[in-house]
């Protein structure tokens, strides 16, 4: 409401409220992205491509081990914008749970480099999980999922989350039943897959809108990007230092954690402790039935480590000094007596100094990125329509 004031002389002095009929920005209806997010081309037929400079390189199979003009794995893409966006709106919306209180950036939040900060995450009616919340950065270049990794597509590995009792909780005719009673959603999904043959929701698309907005988290932007494409004052003299520790054959972290995705995908033993009162997980050892691969969980990217803390698949390390000087206290150093562990075999004893210790750790806050973190919505999808329609029936009246 604004007022008008008349001058002295005219009809009076008083002030006249006007009613001026504005709708507010949120409570315009939703209507889905036509482009897509930064770091990828739009096709004429409508499909995200990504696009980086390490394009431009030899396959990572030709450069070997911690080259920096190295070529990345074959990348998951060619989702439509509005697929992409969809995704956006369901990723932060908790009413894909079954109590309507989490959403799955409850458990990887944007400002927390897509993970939790907590050592094990916490589901539904505060129940907690028994591993740490992984980063959701450039998972679209990763072949399995999970840190046992027991799922092979992103589509596989939401099931998880979505459907345990401990995590969100829901079930698929919960989740099918809550999306298809609100007609916002039922919009949004006719705008993000036109060819459909009837307006119900179905799981299918639910899984591909969630996969086409996690792919779509790209972060290869990083001041050790810069450097690795040439612009080498884009590293300071003391993390460059830190950089060749990283490659050294002495402390052998690029062995796993390849350049540029800093992670070979590989299972590895690292016989790291658990949480104090915790039994040993046996990790990958349940899913593939091999008793060689007992405390073997996946080796995780390092890109945006320094936001992701805690550390390892048990949270166990708070700090990356921590974990860094886990590595140089020596193989298999903090197995229980009672394990016979196979500990990895690039696990030695690098006896690095406190000096290359402290390099090391200021060589992997380099790898932090965020340029492309996607926008949170200002309101959730159902949020947004109800306000919407309010607004609409207030105005008719």
């Amino acid at each position: 409401m604004r007022f008008l004031q008349f001058l002295p002389g005219t009809f009076s002095l008083l002030l006249l409220p006007i009613i001026v009929l504005t709708q507010r920005p949120e409570s315009k209806p939703i209507e889905l992205a036509e482009n897509c997010p930064p770091g990828f081309e739009l096709t004429d037929d409508n499909r995200c491509m990504s696009r980086s400079l390490y394009q431009q390189y030899p396959s990572l199979r030709n450069s070997g081990v911690g080259g920096l003009k190295t070529g990345l794995p074959k990348v998951r893409d060619g989702f439509s914008p509005q697929q992409i966006d969809l995704g956006r709106y369901l990723f932060f919306d908790p009413i894909l749970s079954r109590d309507g209180s989490l959403s799955c950036a409850s458990c990887h939040n944007p400002e927390l480099g897509f993970s939790d900060g907590m050592t094990h995450s916490v589901g539904i009616n505060g129940k907690e999980g028994s591993r740490n919340a992984p980063t959701l950065w450039n998972v679209s270049f990763m072949k399995s999922f999970f840190w046992d990794a027991r799922a092979k597509t992103l589509e596989e590995q939401m099931e998880g989350p979505l459907f345990a009792p401990h995590e969100m909780g829901t079930t698929p005719n919960q989740l099918l039943s809550t999306l298809n009673s609100l007609p916002v959603y039922q919009r949004l999904f006719a705008q993000a897959f036109p060819d459909r043959t009837d307006e119900k929701i179905r799981l299918k698309e639910i899984y591909t809108a969630l996969t086409a907005f996690e792919c779509s988290l790209i972060s290869l932007n990083s001041r050790y990007d810069h450097y690795a494409h040439g612009y080498h004052e884009a590293l300071t003299k003391q993390e460059i230092e830190g950089l060749n520790v990283f490659r050294s054959f002495v402390a052998r972290c690029a062995e796993c954690h390849t350049p540029p995705l800093f992670t070979n995908q590989q299972i590895a033993v690292l016989g790291t402790p658990e949480p104090d009162g915790r039994p040993l997980d046996p990790g990958a050892e349940k899913i593939f039935d091999d008793a060689t691969m007992r405390g073997g969980f996946k080796v995780p990217s390092l890109r945006n480590i320094a936001k992701t803390a805690p550390y390892m698949h048990s949270g166990r390390f708070a700090t990356l000094r921590e974990t860094v000087e886990f590595y140089n206290r020596g193989r298999g150093h903090a197995v229980p007596q009672d394990e016979d562990l196979r500990i990895h075999w690039h696990i030695s004893e690098p006896n690095l100094s406190e000096y290359e210790l402290d390099r090391l750790v200021d060589f992997l806050k380099t790898l932090t990125d965020e340029t492309f973190k996607p926008r949170v919505p200002e309101k959730l999808a159902s949020e947004a329509e109800s306000v919407h329609n309010s607004n609409v029936r207030k105005m008719g009246k």
